[in-house]
């Protein structure tokens, strides 16, 4: 829920005196801190498994409340042991989250858990790699979360809550015997309070929880007309994204979206049918099950309107949960769409690589910093915290735009243990132009200037966020909430280009401040794509080849890289899915995130740094890629893209893992029961002879 304030200059003071006196102030409770690696190497030592006592194994972890009613009558807390013969923590080669909800209402933090698996590495900070039920087991896991500006690692014990059949009551694996995702659930409980406390939120709570990122909100109702291009820039770099569903009466709708209901982003396509070019949008259910049922859905006829080829490796027709939509249906059926950044780069645009990050926290406190918003006249506006910014110039930007992007985020800390047992309250900032000084703007200040965001707009959410271009200059931020008198401890986040964050009053409080890069260099690279597409909207196989040839590969300077026309004329017909013979934008950034990623781990798996991998490292980096190849498909692969000693070069192993990756994505996408697929003889010829 929102509230828009416009500016109000107060013509009309209360009487009534702002309350003296101190007031008992609730600080947030931190989450319990233990340390992992000692406890774990002390259970070891006495041959025993852990046991948490500060999250155990009974009704107060599940919660109070609704929750309790849906509990199964004989309700038992088991080991993974227990419960299948060879559990596994995480498999890395399962290529989908195969995540299922359980009675937790909590859709929002599966789809957000979703989005993240999009990313390895950054599942990787939240879900260390380097846990399993056989070595070093001994009952105890751990998890970390960005838990109000710090990040947090929660140890939890591996007891988890079943019903009398032995299957998990809360999130579960389609793999019966895959536990990560149950016990993170259960970490991410422990973190907030309970099992119940997750039973309400908001998937961009979880995004920023997995990431420490920034948040864009973009209502999907009055959306911009670039909305194209944002998703564009957001799948082709390190963002995450989640939407939600228009509230209803009725729980799943005619069209077989569910009403409320939390959605992961898991891709975008441009697809071109007979009549023109449509973009469509891929979601998923995180029930796994349950999909829409209007155009571009698993059974709709407009996939007859495709390629072959493009319709094979695109259409899923499986109840799982994924699902394509137009982009015109996904704005109308779709409230709003959060995408979470590590950098604010998405709607900037300035050029350069390098943002940096102010973090500073506060408080509002009855009788001395809770002032309150402008709306309500009461004079005490000025009394709430202020913040001075200085925005500067990048220093790595060529282009000189006059304004700068910059992002500010207000999150407000919950005083309770519980997450959900202290409601949110409306909460909201203005930003002022100002002069140098450093003293507390005094309260005729407010009266005499408007801010720079005249139509405030307070929310009862945890974060605000808002996205500012904003001239180099002096500003003053003033966090409030909406009513007067109203207490919370709250976090303020700043990123930009370059800036300067502190508190004003004299007060000196530390500022957490750093410079972040994205290390993808996203921006810097479409920009090279866009340039080079306005000359040619669709490029052939010798312009493939030069682009490649003319990159500077970075990390790759020991030997000399080069993609022959063979090679990129088979990575062409790879991706060419609607058989034009040319790749467009679009297929060209697929086959860049790709190159990049195949690069870390052609590097990876390099050790003697030859620039070859022989038949062992191979091996190796197709593991690490997430894939299972059996050794005889590996060697057949070494011999047909490899030299005479079987040796295998980058440009091959991209044309190997390119064919691979593709052909396994097509054989899901027709398998009916896992085993094998049907074809028609044009789509056979397709599939064979073009790829």
């Amino acid at each position: 829920m929102d509230i828009a304030m416009p500016f109000l200059p107060c013509l009309k003071k209360k009487k009534s005196p702002v309350p003296l006196g101190r007031s008992v102030f609730q600080k947030h409770t931190p989450p319990i801190q233990q340390n992992y690696q000692a406890l774990l190497e002390m259970c070891l030592k006495n041959k025993c498994l852990f046991t948490d006592d500060s999250f155990p194994a009974n009704i107060s972890s599940i919660g109070t409340g609704a929750l309790l009613k849906k509990l199964p009558g004989n309700l038992q807390w088991k080991r993974p042991h227990a419960l299948h013969r060879s559990p596994v923590f995480y498999a890395a080669n399962r290529k989908q989250l195969d995540l299922c909800q359980g009675l937790v209402e909590n859709c929002w933090f599966l789809a957000a858990l979703e989005a993240l698996t999009f990313h390895q590495d950054i599942l990787a900070v939240v879900v260390p790699q380097n846990q399993s039920f056989e070595r070093k087991y001994a009952g105890i896991f751990h998890f970390r979360f960005w838990h109000f500006g710090e990040w947090v690692d929660v140890v939890i014990d591996d007891r988890l809550p079943v019903n009398e059949m032995g299957e998990l009551v809360f999130v579960s694996s389609v793999s019966k015997n895959v536990f990560w995702g149950a016990l993170l659930e259960k970490a991410y409980a422990k973190l907030y309070g309970s099992y119940e406390d997750l039973q309400i939120g908001q998937v961009s709570e979880a995004l920023v929880d997995f990431t420490g990122g920034v948040n864009i909100r973009i209502n999907l109702a009055a959306a911009p007309p670039d909305l194209w291009d944002i998703l564009t820039r957001a799948t082709y770099s390190r963002s995450l994204m989640g939407c939600h569903t228009h509230l209803g009466a009725t729980k799943v709708l005619k069209n077989g979206l569910v009403a409320g209901h939390a959605y992961t982003v898991t891709g975008i396509r441009k697809v071109t049918c007979q009549c023109g070019p449509e973009n469509l949008v891929r979601l998923r259910n995180p029930w796994g099950k349950i999909e829409w049922k209007g155009d571009w859905s698993d059974s709709s006829y407009k996939w007859e309107l495709l390629s072959p080829k493009e319709k094979i490796l695109l259409r899923k027709k499986k109840d799982d949960g994924e699902f394509w939509m137009s982009l015109q249906d996904f704005k109308i059926h779709f409230v709003d769409l959060m995408i979470c950044k590590l950098t604010p780069d998405l709607m900037s645009q300035e050029d350069g690589k390098k943002w940096m990050y102010s973090l500073k926290s506060g408080r509002w406190v009855k009788g001395s910093t809770a002032g309150g918003s402008l709306g309500f006249c009461n004079g005490a506006f000025w009394m709430n915290p202020q913040y001075w910014l200085k925005v500067l110039p990048a220093e790595d930007s060529k282009k000189s735009l006059g304004s700068c992007n910059v992002v500010i985020s207000l999150m407000q800390k919950h005083s309770s243990k519980h997450r959900n047992r202290a409601p949110h309250l409306f909460i909201g900032f203005s930003l002022y132009k100002y002069q140098e000084s450093n003293r507390k703007l005094p309260p005729a200040f407010f009266t005499r200037h408007q801010p720079v965001n005249k139509h405030q707009v307070f929310l009862d959410e945890r974060e605000v966020t808002h996205d500012f271009h904003l001239a180099p200059g002096i500003y003053v931020i003033v966090p409030s909430t909406l009513k007067p008198q109203q207490e919370s401890e709250f976090i303020l986040r700043v990123f930009s280009r370059k800036h300067v964050l502190r508190e004003m009053g004299g007060n000196t409080s530390f500022t957490l401040s750093k410079e972040i890069v994205d290390r993808y260099e996203g921006k810097i690279w479409e920009d090279f794509f866009t340039k080079h597409f306005e000359q040619n909207p669709e490029i052939n196989a010798v312009q493939l080849q030069k682009i490649l040839n003319n990159i500077s590969w970075r990390n790759f300077q020991n030997f000399h890289l080069s993609f022959s026309l063979d090679a990129c004329q088979g990575i062409l017909a790879l991706l060419d899915l609607n058989a034009s013979g040319t790749l467009s934008i679009q297929e060209l950034r697929v086959l860049w995130k790709r190159l990049l990623f195949y690069l870390e781990v052609f590097q990876k798996g390099d050790a003697s740094k030859s620039g070859k991998l022989d038949l062992v490292e191979l091996h190796a980096a197709v593991q690490e890629t997430g894939i299972s190849l059996s050794n005889k498909v590996c060697n057949l692969m070494a011999i047909r893209y490899g030299d005479p000693d079987l040796q295998i070069s980058f440009e091959s192993f991209v044309c190997f893992m390119l064919r691979v990756e593709i052909m396994g994505e097509a054989f899901r996408n027709l398998t009916q029961d896992g085993k094998g697929i049907y074809l028609r003889e044009s789509e056979w010829m397709m599939m064979t002879l073009y790829s």
